[in-house]
């Protein structure tokens, strides 16, 4: 069982070889799955309330993580048809949030970081 990006995405690419499918896994296309999919993750939590949503059943958490799974596989492919470090990209996304966001400015209020007062 792989236990890194690294170690699936290396699993994930033999997967699509074996079957020939690289040819159909452009960035267009997997960037689409991903979209598709991100919306059957939705579908699970719409008309839910918040205590609800937090609190699935054993069967619906299940489909829940098919669908993440399946979120997960599409954007390890993505990054690497684009030959893009996902944990790179990640750590500089959290440090550029971490400049957006100052923890004095922000605490306890989910603004967007342009709806904060200077």
């Amino acid at each position: 069982m792989p236990d890194s990006l690294d170690e699936l995405n290396r699993r994930l690419l033999a997967f699509a070889r074996a079957r020939d499918w690289e040819q159909f896994h452009s960035p267009k296309n997997l960037a689409m799955a991903l979209a598709g999919e991100c919306g059957e993750l939705l579908e699970h939590f719409q008309w839910l309330s918040e205590a609800q949503s937090a609190e699935l059943a054993e069967d619906k958490k299940f489909a829940v993580g098919q669908e993440m799974a399946d979120i997960l596989i599409y954007l390890i492919r993505l990054a690497e048809r684009l030959d893009l470090d996902l944990i790179a990209a990640a750590e500089a996304k959290i440090a550029h949030n971490e400049q957006r966001y100052p923890v004095t400015r922000v605490r306890g209020d989910a603004r967007r970081a342009e709806e904060y007062p200077d």
